[in-house]
Parts: structure tokens; sequence; C-alpha cells
């Protein structure tokens, strides 16, 4: 790995190891046949990945595929990238995660996979956005997206005519309406520090500018200037959740709402499994989450869920295009979708799960902005201050406190950002 790769990768991890070579990867033969090992980090999919590693390998005589699916897949994943030893192909998300795995130059241009002409447009240029300065190449095949903003129960919407809300005026409209029939709007799930951050991003992409974390990297804006209106949204939702949100956690939240207990629950098509796994009958829907004060103003929060990236270790591309291929097989593609109530990323007729029926016209449309935590290190812990925030109920503290936790987390990428704006001028 180069310097500028071991830097980088150092910084995603938050400290360095010994590193230490280890064997290489995929030119390793077994009986004759190439081995591709894949290291991906939804646990949730393992069955999926288990049954496309077996069909692969009963219908391929010259390579042989393993998929791991790791419970803590990006922290093993980095602990190798720093030991070299990398897989073949990683499956991960668009997230900060691959910035830093980009910037690292551990991954391989694919600009040359002929299966790149099938991704759908709005998705390349989620990955191009995230990278921190531009990069010449392609790093990463998306292979699904999720969708984030506010599930209902369609049968208790029915039976009481609530109307779905365009604007946020008409949002806090029906939380009343709902509200005076006796029943809970919103179940939350806040005790689970992550889930604070659905609401955030499904709000934010509305309401800031959606490179707000690259214009505050340039010293263009700041996040107290473009978060303000988001966060004082945020605590409006507050009353029509549970008398105490933070003593739920995901789980909870989940179970509650399968079993009607609210109307609605703000989160993404991600937790359709779950849910429906409580309540298999449940008549699920979802809408987009309207921010804004106008319909127009508003767009989907999806981003990259799932992608495919070749290491640039990796010695038999080739091998590993045609293992690509078969896991961007319209058929196979299509278990995936409905195994996890996921979007394709690729061009095709694929039947999406009715629960995203509410969001077919943005996804058709191509109205969709990706998560803004998608640009945030985790070292920073947002998710922990959006809790803080909401418990203190403090917004001039809570924004001081993300300017000046940005710039201390982020001071390398900050540099590196300004050092490439004055090469460029």
């Amino acid at each position: 790995m180069k310097g500028k790769g071991i830097k980088y990768l150092a910084l995603a991890l938050g400290c360095v190891g010994t590193a230490s070579a280890a064997a290489g990867c995929g030119a390793s033969e077994n009986d004759g046949k190439t081995e591709i090992e894949i290291v991906q980090y939804k646990p949730e999919a393992a069955n999926y990945f288990e049954m496309v590693e077996q069909e692969f390998n009963e219908t391929h005589d010259d390579i042989h595929l393993t998929i791991s699916s790791p419970n803590d897949a990006m922290t093993i994943l980095k602990t190798r990238f720093i030991r070299e030893d990398y897989p073949d192909i990683i499956g991960i998300g668009g997230d900060i995660n691959y910035s830093y795995f980009v910037d690292a130059e551990i991954l391989a241009d694919v600009s040359d996979y002929e299966g790149m002409q099938d991704i759908k447009q709005a998705y390349l240029d989620i990955d191009e956005a995230l990278e921190f300065v531009p990069t010449q190449g392609t790093y990463a095949v998306p292979y699904v997206a999720n969708a984030a903003g506010i599930l209902y129960n369609r049968d208790m919407f029915e039976e009481y005519g609530w109307e779905i809300p365009e604007n946020w005026e008409e949002l806090l409209a029906l939380c009343e309406e709902i509200k005076s029939e006796g029943i809970l709007p919103f179940y939350f799930g806040f005790k689970d520090t992550w889930t604070c951050l659905a609401p955030w991003n499904a709000m934010a992409i509305d309401l800031a500018p959606a490179d707000t974390a690259k214009l505050v990297n340039r010293g263009e804006t700041t996040f107290a200037a473009e978060y303000r209106e988001a966060a004082e949204k945020y605590l409006e939702l507050l009353p029509y959740g549970p008398e105490d949100p933070f003593a739920y956690g995901y789980n909870d939240a989940c179970t509650a709402f399968a079993r009607g207990e609210s109307a609605m629950y703000t989160i993404g098509s991600y937790a359709a499994p779950q849910i429906l796994s409580v309540n298999p009958e449940m008549n699920l829907d979802s809408f987009v989450l309207p921010a804004c004060e106008v319909k127009e103003g508003n767009t989907l929060n999806s981003g990259i869920d799932l992608q495919f990236c070749v290491t640039a270790a990796c010695e038999n591309k080739e091998a590993a295009y045609e293992v690509l291929d078969f896991l961007l097989a319209d058929e196979n593609l299509q278990k995936y979708i409905d195994a996890q109530t996921a979007i394709p990323c690729k061009e095709g007729d694929f039947k999406l799960s009715s629960i995203l029926d509410g969001m077919s016209d943005y996804i058709e449309a191509g109205n969709m902005t990706d998560y803004q935590d998608h640009y945030y290190p985790s070292e920073m812990a947002v998710d922990a201050m959006l809790q803080t925030f909401l418990i203190q109920k403090d917004t001039d503290a809570f924004l001081k406190k993300f300017d000046t936790d940005w710039q201390r987390y982020n001071r390398d990428i900050i540099r590196m950002v300004q050092a490439y704006e004055e090469e460029q001028e």
C-alpha cells in the first residue's frame, strides 16, 4: 500500500496497527480453479449470499467463490487492509468508508467492467460525490439502494381516512389528527443512537444542500448555518412519539409499530423485514418525509446500501468480473430485492416491494438524494450527538458542537481538500 493509502486508512481506523504482509489473494488456485473471495458487510443478507456462493460454484468449473458475511465486517476489512491481506471483492455501503478506501488507493478502477453500462447514473453520481477530491476512474459497482422516510400502517390510514402529507404543515396536522383519535403518531426507537439518524437524514436532505459537508470542508459555509432548520423541525416531531422516546430501541419500535401501537415509524425500508417478522400480515407502505413547506422541495432519502468493489490487489480481474456478472444477473438481483426490500441500482424491469409504493414516483423520476450521514466520520459519533441534542433540546449548543467536532475529526481531510483547491487554482 502506498504511503498516502496507509495515512488515510489509518484515519478511517482511528489508529495504525502493525502492518504485516499476508498471502496474496485472487490468484491462488484450488484443483486448478481460480479462488475469488468476497467479504460483504450485511450479515442480515447472509442466507442470500450462501445461495449465491453455492449456485455459482455449482455452475462454474474454473472459479471457486467464497463469500463471508461477518457481523463486524467493516472492522475486519479495515484490519485486513492495514495488514495488506485483501479479499478480491468487498461488499460495502456508499458511505464515508468507501471514501476512505478510494483515497487509500486500495480499490481497483472498474471502468472497463461492461456491467457498469447497466448501472443507473444517479447511483454512479452518488459514489462520485463521496470522493473527498475528484478521482479519475470508477471504483464501485452499485448493487442495491434503500430509501428512508416514513413507514405507515396502510390499513390504519384507510380506516380513518388520513391523507398522505406533502409538506411540513400537512405532516404536523396529520400528527394532530392521529393524536385526536387516541393513537400514537410515531415510534422512534431512540434508545439505539443510530436510529436518531433516520429522521435527521430524511429532513436534512430537504433543508440543506446535498453537498453540505463538502462546502464546509472548503470553508464556504458552516453546519450552524445549514442545519438550523432541520434541527428545529426535528424537535417539533418529538411530541408525536412515545412519552419517553429514549426508552425504546430499534427492535422495540419495530415490534410496537408492527402490533399497531403507532400509525407511523420514521425509519428506512431496511426495517421492513424486521417489522414483517413480527407481523407478516401487516399492510405496510411508505412516503417521503416532507420537511419542506412546499411539495416541490421534497426529495427521497436514498443511498447505496450495497455495492461491490474489486480490490487493487486482486490478481484475476477477469474472474472477479465473472462473479460480478453472476451477482448482477436479473434473477439473482431480484432475489435480493425480494429478501431485503431493496431498490436495484441496475436498470431493468424489476419488481419492487409494495412497501415502496408511496416512494415509487421519486424512484422512477430519479429524485433522490444521498444520506447526509454518509459524509460523517464514525469517530465524530453524530448519532450520539443527535441523541444528546434531542434530550437537551439546545439547538445552539448542538450546532456549535457539530461545527467544532467537524473541524477536529476532519482536519486531515479539510487540509487535503484545501490543498486540492489551491492546486486547481
